[in-house]
């Protein structure tokens, strides 16, 4: 059960004495460089958190970004020092997206001018380290000279290109805290440095009976393929967030601001909120608002994946970065900024981007003590090779060390989950699916129940007048009249589709002197001295009136699933008004498509039972799964009886009336229409109005979570079976004879070359793996309206 009613601008976060003291919670963005491996992440958490008035802290590897909740005035300079000390570079984020885009790319080519002179520098040190024995080589270059030769094209590869590591691994070593950069730091400076005693002082191996090897070529290739694969790892981040580059890219940048008569292009930064704007054929509009003048038709698919235009005109609401078609029309602004829906939804998925799945929580326990065990084993790999392995001992012993240092990768657990993350909440976003957090994801997968709220969810929510059956001596329109004149005030979907009937047939409504409603009963109203009730019979039998009279006309409309509402004038009956509220297109389709997944369908309504079994036979739900009858302050606990049956529940409402009902539930996913996004949003929130959005988010949240687990899974497997491959583990099973030996010619030790191959893969293909996100429903096609 979750304990907090969601909302999209409520981070889920642990509430403290303090926080209570000090005043509400808001949210700082930083950009982060200089990031690496999931070790990484918590140190930089753990800085944020030392400062003053930090209540939690979230940061992402795959964008480079941190989220952080703070109480009270806590400086930015602050937050961005901390991050400083820990060895990181930080920057504010909130607003400056287009910059960080910039910065990205900018990181992404420096990335690649480093790997490319890499490239061209190892390749002369490959050339002499692997063939330089040979005879024309040996006559022209002779061995001394290639030596030296090596150590020339090797320092600026060793010092410049790989200069990344060194600063790294130092930081990393000055705060106590060693990381990835470390590791390749010793791993490359342990072969760099005993090549170049060797080419510098040849005559003290000779005294000392060691042939005076070097493995120049090692150092290099190591450092030139892992800027390799942070090159690729950088491209390939870069692409998980595409879905959100092309959200932002939707926001306009102009818009035709109308001041004493004349238009003028502004900047979109520039408008207020009351602004006219002019908005014209083909455009998109700039921000939210109403329209005042002018008529024309709106692709709302950018928020509802739906590309059936929609009809508006004075009086309708717009929404900002919407496509406006065919006729002009000026519209006053009334969210700007920060305000609009559009930013909303980015805010909303880059908090469920930053956040962390509890699959996560064991990556990160591990990477906090990985890099020191990977050093024991790195040491203990060498006093092993050097006590007991072949001559010659020492470089044994020093291939052996690097090849463990080098291949270990905590980069694959920390990309594992936030790319995934990425892609599929940017994935979401496109489809109209608006996933709260990783908490959600996780939810989403063990869901075994989902409860539909009947009107409004299921149904299209619009219900209309479909019987009037008055009792003799009282006509349709006098019964249809006094029943508008009750409900006019009031706010129930039931009340307006009978003041709309009456309007549609220009009766005269009278205005009530008083007026009183009982939620989800009905409607007690003083209408011209008289004491009128309209509601549920159940409301009316309550109030003493004899319903039993019309029981049969009753019985028949309810098993046609009507909902009946009762009118009576001074306790006495005066018929009864039947209203239908249709399906939603695609109900059935849904409905089938969640029972395919194994996901018990309910349906949960007020109405009476005959009606709620009617619907439910329509739309497919069994009729052992319906409750029927229940109060709106009754869901809630509806709700809480599955959950005490061992049940994992998620709960399909409107995010308003049934707010109490999806914060019960493990997962509360909120059916939106563009405008309602800004207001409330659940655990997921359905942009699109048609229901099969509903296991299309599950899906996707199934998906996204099982894309997260796969990486975790392959993350560890790498490295439970590499790091013993690179000690030396394959040399002693082939040694140790029996059906396995060396496999054509190896023996079972790893180049540190292959081994630094090997990581760059690593990393890149969780990257990859989790990009698979970004094809989910490719070819999905939305129901239609």
């Amino acid at each position: 059960m979750r304990p907090d009613v969601v909302g999209i601008s409520e981070p889920r976060s642990r509430a403290t004495a303090s926080a209570i003291v000090e005043g509400p919670a808001s949210s700082e963005q930083l950009s982060v460089s200089g990031m690496h491996c999931a070790a990484c992440v918590s140190r930089v958490e753990n800085a944020l958190l030392t400062v003053p008035g930090v209540r939690a802290a979230r940061v992402n590897l795959a964008i480079e970004r941190a989220e952080v909740d703070v109480v009270g005035n806590v400086d930015s300079a602050a937050l961005i020092a901390a991050v400083r000390a820990a060895g990181y570079d930080a920057r504010p984020a909130a607003g400056n997206r287009e910059d960080d885009q910039l910065q990205r790319e900018r990181n992404v080519a420096a990335l690649r001018r480093r790997f490319i002179i890499a490239a061209v520098l190892s390749l002369p040190v490959v050339v002499l380290g692997n063939f330089g024995m040979f005879a024309p080589l040996r006559e022209w270059v002779p061995m001394p000279l290639q030596n030296v030769l090596m150590l020339v094209f090797a320092i600026p590869v060793q010092g410049w290109a790989g200069g990344q590591f060194l600063r790294g691994g130092w930081n990393g070593l000055r705060r106590g805290a060693p990381d990835m950069d470390l590791l390749i730091t010793v791993g490359t400076l342990a072969a760099f440095g005993y090549s170049t005693v060797a080419t510098l002082w040849p005559a003290g191996f000779a005294r000392a009976g060691i042939a005076p090897h070097t493995y120049f070529d090692t150092a290099v290739v190591i450092i030139t393929l892992i800027l390799l694969g942070r090159l690729l790892e950088a491209r390939a981040r870069a692409s998980t967030s595409q879905a959100m580059r092309r959200l932002l890219d939707l926001e306009p940048r102009l818009a035709h601001l109308v001041r004493d008569g004349a238009e003028r292009d502004v900047p979109l930064e520039h408008v207020a909120v009351g602004d006219v704007l002019q908005v014209r054929p083909g455009e998109q509009v700039p921000v939210d608002g109403v329209i005042l003048e002018g008529r024309s038709s709106l692709d709302l698919s950018m928020l509802t994946g739906e590309p059936i235009p929609v009809e508006a005109g004075p009086g309708d609401r717009v929404t900002g970065a919407t496509l406006n078609q065919t006729g002009a029309f000026r519209m006053r602004a009334e969210r700007v900024g920060k305000d609009t829906v559009l930013m909303q939804i980015v805010r909303l998925v880059e908090r469920a981007q930053t956040s962390k799945a509890n699959v996560q929580r064991l990556a990160d326990r591990i990477a906090a003590v990985f890099v020191p065990v990977v050093f024991v084993i790195a040491a203990l790999a060498v006093a092993a090779w050097a006590v007991f392995g072949p001559e010659p001992r020492l470089a044994h012993a020093l291939l052996a060390g690097v090849s463990v240092l080098i291949i270990a990768c905590p980069c694959a657990l920390g990309l594992a989950t936030p790319t995934a993350l990425v892609a599929g909440t940017g994935r979401g976003a496109e489809l109209g699916v608006l996933v709260r957090d990783a908490a959600a994801l996780e939810s989403a997968g063990d869901i075994r129940v989902l409860v539909f709220d009947k009107t409004g969810t299921l149904t299209r929510g619009r219900p209309e007048v479909a019987a009037i059956v008055p009792l003799p001596g009282t006509t349709a329109d006098a019964l249809l009249a006094l029943a508008a004149a009750a409900e006019r005030h009031s706010e129930h979907p039931l009340a307006g589709a009978i003041v709309r009937e009456a309007e549609a047939r220009s009766l005269r409504i009278a205005t009530p002197q008083d007026f009183a409603a009982q939620r989800g009963r009905g409607i007690v109203a003083l209408i011209e001295g008289a004491a009128v009730l309209a509601g549920t019979p159940l409301f009316l039998g309550e109030q003493g009136v004899d319903v039993n009279g019309m029981g049969e006309a009753r019985a028949q409309l309810e098993a046609q699933a009507h909902t009946v509402v009762g009118v009576a004038s001074n306790g006495e009956l005066l018929g009864w008004i039947a209203l239908r509220d249709t399906l939603k297109p695609g109900a059935r389709e849904a409905v089938a498509a969640l029972e395919a997944r194994a996901i018990e369908v309910w349906m949960m309504t007020g109405d009476n039972e005959r009606t709620a079994l009617s619907v439910a036979a329509e739309a497919g739900i069994a009729s052992e799964r319906v409750l029927a009858g229940v109060l709106p302050e009754a869901k809630a606990s509806r709700i809480a009886e599955l959950q005490a049956r061992g049940l994992r529940v998620a709960m399909v409402g409107d995010g308003l009336n049934d707010a109490p009902a999806l914060a019960q539930a493990d997962l509360g996913i909120a059916m939106g229409n563009g405008t309602d996004v800004a207001k409330e949003a659940g655990d997921l929130t359905l942009v699109r109005s048609d229901l099969a959005a509903v296991p299309l988010a599950l899906g996707l949240a199934r998906q996204t979570l099982q894309v997260i687990r796969q990486n975790l899974f392959w993350a560890f497997v790498y490295n439970v079976i590499g790091i013993p491959v690179a000690a030396g583990a394959l040399v002693l099973l082939f040694r140790a004879g029996g059906p396995v030996g060396p496999l054509f010619g190896w023996q079972g030790e790893l180049n540190p070359m292959f081994a630094s191959l090997a990581m760059a893969l690593s990393s890149v293909s969780v990257v990859m793996s989790s990009l698979r996100l970004r094809g989910y429903a490719r070819g999905a096609t939305p129901a239609r309206r």
